[in-house]
């Protein structure tokens, strides 16, 4: 995922896919190259990828990021990247690559779906909400790009099963992008803050029981609709987080909730 600076990179806009604009592509196992994009890759896990690909392993989050991924908190970065970590073979393939195909297919993350679209995220507006772009990019191996099927990128989103995960992707990147700057003061990225944003988006598992099971909810106010639909919804549970890192680290007014 980019994030695209619109003043400084129109020779990215200038490749970008428009609105309705066509590209060709079709992979299947009859394809030469079949999965070869599969191997050695920095694949970047958001935070619904993760849900999904917990749930799919039936494991907890706590237990797929311990066992799943590599956590890299960059030079300059004040929130870490999560990265799937690939198998420890010649090739560095997936994981979850087999002989036919991908075992987690139904679950796979979002950079999976897009591709051979790279997907940028561009800010507009006063609140800088997050827009999704495309660039059509496949590597120069693919051979599915010389296939005939033709797609736009809703089409395509669609086909893949990509809207929601799109969708879930653009609001994490809102409020990733406030991690440009440091919330942290003298803690660092390291301090009981910065754990406490890792769990509220990447450890779902452990936030439920931090609201449920904790005083959280006699400190705090949480609208009854929002109360009930983060009960019994993983996804609402998720945008309740990211409401959540919004409020305590940035002291955002959410509407969502209020201390008592």
């Amino acid at each position: 995922m980019k994030y695209i600076n619109p003043q400084a990179q129109d020779d990215l806009l200038i490749r970008k896919l428009e609105d309705g604009e066509v590209f060709a592509f079709r992979c299947h196992e009859g394809l030469e190259c079949f999965t070869r994009c599969c191997r050695n890759l920095n694949l970047f896990l958001y935070p619904y990828d993760v849900l999904r690909l917990k749930n799919r392993l039936n494991v907890s989050s706590e237990e797929f990021l311990d066992s799943c991924v590599d956590i890299v908190l960059r030079e300059s970065s004040f929130f870490p990247d999560v990265l799937l970590r690939m198998a420890e073979n010649e090739e560095k393939t997936c994981p979850f690559l087999n002989e036919s195909g991908c075992a987690v297919y139904p679950d796979r993350p979002d950079t999976c779906r897009t591709f051979p679209l790279e997907q940028g995220i561009m800010f507009h507006g006063p609140k800088k909400k997050a827009r999704d772009i495309y660039f059509f990019k496949p590597p120069d191996f693919c051979l599915g790009q010389h296939e005939s099927q033709q797609w736009t990128t809703e089409s395509w989103a669609e086909d893949q099963g990509a809207v929601i995960y799109h969708e879930m992707t653009a609001k994490w990147a809102e409020v990733k992008a406030l991690f440009q700057a440091n919330p942290w003061g003298a803690e660092g990225p390291y301090g009981p803050k910065a754990k406490m944003a890792f769990m509220a988006t990447y450890n779902l598992d452990r936030f439920r029981d931090f609201v449920f099971n904790s005083t959280f909810l006699k400190r705090y106010k949480v609208k009854k609709e929002v109360l009930r639909k983060i009960k019994a919804d993983d996804t609402q549970l998720m945008k309740f987080g990211f409401d959540w890192v919004r409020f305590f680290a940035w002291e955002t007014k959410v509407p969502c909730l209020r201390p008592r």
